[in-house]
Parts: C-alpha cells; structure tokens; sequence
C-alpha cells in the first residue's frame, strides 16, 4: 500500500464492526447496571440477609470481571492471559472507585472503600473464573477432536 510504512496496514473504512461491539455489549449493560444500581437511595434497599452488601458487590463485579476479559480476549487478538488479567483488575478497580464515588452523592448511601476493596476480589475472581473455563472448555475440545475424530 502506497504512503505507509513496511509492515503497516491501512484500517478499514469500517470503524463500527459488528466483531468489535458485539462482545462489548454485555460489559457495557453490566456498568450501566452497577451505575444504576449505585443511584438507588440507602432507605429503598430492602435489608434481605446479613452482609448483602459484600455479596452483591462480590458477584456483580464477579460478572463484570468475566465479561471484561472474555470482550478484550475476543478483540484483541494478541494480548496474553497475564496482560488481559491485569487490565481487567485495573479496569475493575477504576470503576469502583467512580462507583463508590458515584454511590456518594445518591440518598443515605456511602462511600467505602471495604466496597472497592471486594470490588477488586470479584473482577480479579471472574477473570480468573474465565481464564479457568476456557483452559477446560479448550482442553475437552482437543481430547473430543482427538479421540472422535472422523474421516
């Protein structure tokens, strides 16, 4: 291609790729969710078991971990699982912190940073959660292509 140099591509006009987004869209309703959620006055949550809140922090950011890697293992070719585990742990710690900051302005709630804390635990676990699921999922694949294979 003319004007670029050795070894460099020209994008393609397509910025909007459905390859692209189509992996980001779960991440992006699981934030506005956790956004939402963080709106909600103190006095409109129901007291439903002990240390809810730890656990509702726990799995929900449990669950944006795993989305998280799983949109930028799919994008992004080339990154290793070391790189995509670290980002989602930093990515994980940033929103929390703007959720909790976010959580402060809404109606008797708090800003904590035990929340951020168990915030980091969960992303770091659903990272982990998708890292270990796929290692299986991809090692009973090449055992059944192995074993069953026809022809």
């Amino acid at each position: 291609m003319q004007g670029l140099p050795s070894g460099q591509r020209r994008m393609p006009n397509k910025i909007i790729n459905k390859g692209f987004i189509m992996p980001w869209l779960p991440v992006l309703f699981c934030l506005g969710f956790i956004f939402y959620a963080s709106s909600i006055p103190g006095s409109s949550i129901p007291p439903l078991f002990a240390f809810q809140d730890i656990v509702f922090h726990f799995v929900i950011y449990l669950i944006l971990g795993f989305l998280f890697i799983r949109a930028l293992r799919n994008t992004c070719l080339g990154i290793g699982w070391e790189k995509a585990i670290v980002f989602t742990i930093i990515f994980g710690i940033i929103y929390g912190v703007n959720d909790e900051l976010h959580q402060g302005f809404a109606p008797y709630r708090c800003v904590s940073g035990l929340d951020v804390f168990i915030d980091s635990l969960g992303v770091f676990a659903g990272s982990l959660a998708y890292f270990f699921l796929k290692k299986h999922f991809n090692t009973v694949k090449k055992f059944y292509n192995k074993e069953f294979k026809v022809g």
